[in-house]
């Protein structure tokens, strides 16, 4: 069992940290035995264990007790190298002089930013920086676009396992992989324009023309485009009068029929506008009009049909949800009515939030969101892999989205080829097979369609996914396992205890994949926090209420 120590403000913090690194954990209670104790911040503590782990970013009572010098203190954005890995710091964190061996260090200087030693008969590992401090910046305020490809709060996760493992003690958790895969694939669909009929000699008609005639053009002269994708916007722009006088069939209307081909049986989740024409309240009062619809859901309520009948969810996209409660309930309400489903998720449309957006949504009944995520280049913007709970709510969970089309494409933005995009998406694939999670990806609705012809990075990602052992489904149904992992609760008094007594949600009438209990023994070491890699097994856990696991596997 490890023994937190944290302010109290941290408190909420530090439990959302256990959810997503779910590991037997406690707040720590006087005179109880622990295998870690880990103290965050300049907290004074008593305690014995056989390992301690002290993370702050500045002065602590534990450096005056054990004589630890205490070196250079950043208050801003520094870089930490753990093995070739680099590890962005956003918060207060100091470096050390005088130490054994690093095992952290400061990018550039070289400094030891954490370090293992020994007090009587414990192990101890001084971190430079405040841990919970680190995860409530990336769960609020999030990375800057510069380390988006950086699963930073992952890292943090697997620091700490390590040197739990590394310092001789086992240890059970529940990673977030669902049983039989290796990890969960959303694709998502924002619905922003359906009907190119509906746009008349506005914005959206001028940036198709100038983007079919003379970009894709121009993109073929510099070797970034096909000629055949050049001919078929061509094609499409001497198309567009008869579509607008109703004597040829609008080649975004059947967005629903092109996804069904390119993904060929995989459940999906479409967000869909609800009122044409409002382009709603932006950060900094009314949004531009370009943001107005130019349809509302009840537009497309026949592509609705088809696609719930088909077995895929579609959900809000949101116009003022993200600011304004009653605003919210009437968006949902208007999608509700239409798929006669109660629970709704929601993303919101420009992805606009703010520090109050979780609790707005939370209050108006969403059952969960999928904004936080980059307009302007793909990547972890909060840090991680998996669903979390916004801070300061209590039921709705956050669904980051990872990879978007126009981030990847729009030359405002990466501006990548379709080859250079393939090459950017393949690490991040790596990282969810590495780390688990879901990785949620957004490729609008007129993607496949001309003028930007992006099916083949999407098919690419398909297949790629598909080569992984990919558990593909709609956003609702991965939130409701992230749920059901958060119910497991650990009874027992150690890392390793003997069995787990797990409570769980049932599902219901959901059919979603199993919990695993992943058992790591701590390898032999041939020096203090040098270990071997990990070994480690993976148990399923009964689907009864409740279960006890029992510990007799070895890895």
């Amino acid at each position: 069992m490890i023994g937190v120590i944290a302010n109290p403000a941290d408190q909420e913090v530090a439990r959302e940290f256990f959810e997503l690194f779910k590991t037997p954990w406690e707040f720590y209670r006087a005179g109880k035995q622990y295998d870690v104790v880990l103290c965050a911040g300049d907290v004074p503590f008593e305690a014995t264990a056989k390992l301690v782990l002290v993370y702050s970013g500045g002065r602590t009572p534990f450096d005056d007790e054990q004589n630890i010098s205490i070196g250079q203190r950043s208050d801003n954005f520094c870089l930490l190298e753990d093995k070739g890995t680099r590890i962005p710091i956003y918060g207060s964190a100091v470096s050390f002089s005088g130490t054994g061996t690093a095992l952290l260090t400061y990018q550039g200087s070289g400094e030891c930013a954490a370090f293992c030693g020994r007090t009587g008969d414990s192990a101890f590992v001084r971190i430079g920086y405040g841990l919970f401090a680190e995860i409530r910046a990336l769960l609020t305020a999030g990375q800057p676009p510069a380390q988006a490809h950086i699963p930073t709060l992952e890292l943090h996760i697997a620091l700490l396992r390590r040197w739990i493992l590394g310092s001789g003690i086992s240890l059970v958790e529940i990673p977030p992989v669902p049983e039989g895969y290796r990890f969960i694939a959303c694709l998502t669909h924002d619905v922003d324009h359906p009907f190119i009929r509906k746009h008349k000699w506005d914005h959206t008609t001028v940036g198709f023309l100038f983007r079919t005639i003379v970009l894709w053009f121009w993109d073929l002269v510099r070797g970034r485009t096909t000629p055949q994708n050049v001919l078929a916007n061509w094609k499409a722009t001497l198309k567009l009068p008869l579509v607008h006088l109703g004597l040829a069939k609008d080649f975004w209307s059947d967005f629903d029929e092109q996804y069904a081909a390119a993904e060929k049986g995989l459940p999906s989740t479409f967000f869909v506008i609800p009122f044409q024409g409002r382009q709603g309240i932006g950060p900094q009062g009314t949004a531009p009009r370009r943001r107005a619809a130019g349809y509302g859901a009840r537009d497309v309520a026949d592509v609705i049909s088809r696609l719930r009948n088909a077995g895929h969810e579609v959900c809000l996209h949101g116009i003022d949800a993200w600011c304004d409660r009653d605003k919210a309930r009437e968006e949902m309400d208007e999608i509700r009515r239409l798929t006669g489903v109660p629970e709704i998720g929601v993303r919101m449309h420009w992805l606009y939030q703010n520090g109050q957006t979780a609790s707005v949504l939370e209050e108006a009944g969403a059952d969960y969101d999928s904004t936080v995520g980059y307009g302007v280049t793909i990547g972890y913007h909060a840090g991680t892999t998996q669903a979390y709970r916004p801070l300061g709510v209590s039921r709705m969970l956050e669904l980051p989205m990872h990879v978007m089309d126009t981030a990847l494409f729009y030359l405002s933005y990466l501006g990548l080829t379709q080859r250079e995009a393939k090459v950017r998406i393949a690490p991040m694939i790596e990282s969810f097979a590495q780390f688990g999670g879901c990785m949620t990806v957004n490729w609008h609705d007129r993607s496949l369609a001309p003028e930007r012809l992006w099916g083949s990075t999407y098919s690419y990602l398909l297949q790629e996914l598909k080569n992984r052992d990919t558990w593909f489904t709609t956003a609702s149904d991965a939130v409701s396992w992230f749920k059901k992992r958060r119910s497991a609760v650990f009874e027992g008094s150690c890392l390793t205890p003997e069995t787990v007594h797990s409570h769980l949600s049932p599902d219901g009438s959901k059919r979603l994949p199993g919990l695993l209990l992943r058992v790591h023994k701590a390898p032999p070491c041939s020096s203090f926090f040098e270990p071997a890699a990990s070994d480690y097994v993976d148990l399923p856990i009964p689907e009864s209420v409740p279960a006890d696991v029992p510990m007799t596997a070895e890895p």
